[in-house]
């Protein structure tokens, strides 16, 4: 009788229960035939996201002695990155992931071998820029990718918010690793390493996450005919516009975003060296990354009854009401304690965010719809990036601070001023 009651009671008395049932959505994701192996891919494969950057910075910097040009080629790449993203992405809706990822990565890799052979040659500075630009605008955004086929593998299931959630808990992983194993490579090893290994896990991760075509999106027509006017001699119907109409409030929101996450990296850091102590600069941005992911995996862990654009517009409210203190913090041990606080909102703002545009999708564009979010930080990180550059070396770090935190409040302001449109809509099947 013992062992029957044990069978009949319920997993979450017991202490191993209590342990597993956060995680209990994320095994149930990962049951999908699959779905391991596709995810698995993409994060190896976006891990440049967080390394190529400052691995071109590095290389560069190493071999000329100029920071200016290093960050100027490392923006120029994300410059290219946010233009093509959204048009490749819309080639994968029409065409198919593998077919175009396939020639993609190809230019991709000839591209960053000519960026390393350039600088290693000492060629004249200009011929860095073209390099650069053509392997920032190529590296493939699997991050965009992978949850586009979780929407389709889970469509209408409670599952696919695990899903997402797990997906940018994986992103704030790359963030936490990546970091630190490119200035590794780049410092101890060979200035080229940190930038050519960036480059390896992209084309290894890439061509496995191609392999798996058994959970690659079905394309879908864009000139289908509408619902009720199969057969008649109408011009078939289509979409036009956005590829979201949440999008003309998501997109200004996440370049904000961007331009407020780049502040925070680089006023971390010249902090840091104000106060005697730059190495730790990496261990205080880890921490942001390792509040974030852990914020993500609850979040995920858990069915909300709000509406999706009201946790929006809440979890970004309290990340930039966080990140609005550290200006005025006065040393590292509480700076530390403030952006692992701070950082708890993050994954979450980011999921919603997805979760948004994934339920506002026009048919066939999921994947352009999400590649929009990620262009928009790739151009706010630009774009901040030079900006608080200057901020910074004319004003200090608390000042840096003080602009992102202005970043943080007019994406708070933007959000909250079209929150209407972010409602999900309904779209035709």
């Amino acid at each position: 009788m013992t062992g029957i009651d044990d069978a009949k009671r319920p997993a979450s008395r017991s202490p191993a229960g209590l342990l597993t049932r956060p995680l209990r959505p994320y095994a149930e994701i990962f049951r999908v035939p699959g779905a391991w192996r596709f995810s698995a891919a993409a994060v190896i494969g976006r891990m440049p996201m967080s390394m190529f950057g400052l691995g071109t910075v590095l290389l560069i910097s190493a071999n000329t002695g100029k920071y200016g040009v290093a960050g100027a080629v490392s923006a120029v790449g994300s410059f290219g990155y946010a233009l093509t993203s959204p048009r490749i992405a819309r080639l994968m809706d029409s065409r198919g992931q593998r077919r175009v990822l396939l020639p993609l990565l190809t230019v991709f890799a000839v591209a960053t071998a000519m960026l390393i052979v350039a600088v290693e040659l000492h060629l004249p500075t200009w011929a860095f820029f073209v390099p650069g630009a053509i392997a920032g605008a190529t590296m493939p955004s699997l991050g965009t990718l992978v949850r586009a086929r979780w929407s389709v593998l889970l469509a209408g299931s409670t599952r696919l918010h695990a899903a997402f959630s797990f997906e940018s808990v994986a992103d704030e992983l790359c963030f936490v690793i990546g970091p630190a194993a490119v200035t590794l490579l780049a410092t101890e090893v060979f200035p080229a390493s940190g930038v050519a290994v960036a480059a390896l896990l992209c084309v290894l991760g890439t061509l496995w996450f191609a392999a798996q075509r058994g959970t690659e999106p079905v394309v879908v027509p864009r000139d289908r005919p509408a619902a009720g006017q199969a057969g008649q001699s109408a011009r078939p119907a289509r979409v036009r516009g956005a590829a979201a109409p949440g999008l003309v409030v998501l997109a200004p929101v996440y370049l904000l975003l961007g331009a407020m996450f780049v502040s925070i990296d680089l006023s971390t850091v010249a902090f840091a060296q104000h106060f005697g102590h730059k190495p730790l600069a990496g261990f205080i941005l880890g921490t942001y990354a390792l509040g974030s992911a852990t914020g993500g995996l609850w979040y995920g862990s858990r069915q909300w009854r709000a509406a999706v654009e009201k946790r929006f517009a809440l979890t970004l409210t309290l990340t930039v009401l966080g990140v609005a203190t550290f200006w005025a913090q006065p040393n590292l041990v509480t700076l530390t304690c403030g952006i692992y606080l701070c950082g708890l909102t993050i994954a979450p703002t980011l999921i919603a965010g997805f979760s948004l545009l994934e339920a506002q999708a026009r048919p066939g564009r999921r994947t352009e719809a999400m590649s929009w979010l990620s262009s928009g930080i790739a151009v706010g990180i630009a774009i901040g990036a030079s900006v608080v550059g200057f901020l910074i070396d004319a004003h200090g770090p608390r000042l840096g601070y003080v602009f992102a935190a202005l970043c943080g409040a007019a994406s708070a302001a933007t959000c909250l001023v079209g929150l209407r449109r972010l409602r999900p809509v309904e779209v035709p099947a």
